[in-house]
């Protein structure tokens, strides 16, 4: 945990580092520049050749800490399926058998056969259920 927390610390260097350098270069619209006099240290075209590089290179190690990171992050991550070292225990109940729908001393059988049975329905009205008009 302390190496990832450092490499976080160092990728955060790093892109504060890649940002100064890219604002530094000159564009075609002007860019922030690099000021000074082309009589100093580096010349105009030596300061371009720099930058380029240093861009180049802290890209690089940019994207090369960031699949590290990501990579850092994953190993905490990995799902472990233990496998259980003993195995289940067995049913102890016996298989539920279906009770035979021929025999008559079964209550819910004798039931359904006389509900299923066709019988005259004494509740229903002969007029069809029609309301008589008021006089």
């Amino acid at each position: 945990m302390l190496l990832f927390q450092f490499l976080l610390v160092v990728h955060f260097v790093i892109a504060l580092a890649l940002v100064t350098v890219v604002l530094m270069q000159r564009s075609e619209g002007g860019g922030l520049g690099m000021g000074g006099s082309p009589g100093g240290l580096m010349s105009a075209r030596g300061a371009a050749d720099f930058l380029t590089r240093a861009t180049s290179i802290l890209g690089g190690l940019f994207i090369a800490l960031s699949i590290l990171l990501a990579v850092l992050a994953a190993q905490g991550r990995v799902a472990k399926v233990v496998a259980p070292t003993t195995p289940p225990p067995a049913a102890a109940t016996a298989p539920i058998q279906a009770p035979a729908q021929t025999d008559p001393s079964v209550p819910f059988a004798s039931g359904a056969r006389s509900a299923l049975a066709p019988t005259g329905n004494t509740a229903a009205r002969a007029d069809n259920g029609a309301v008589p008009l008021a006089q």
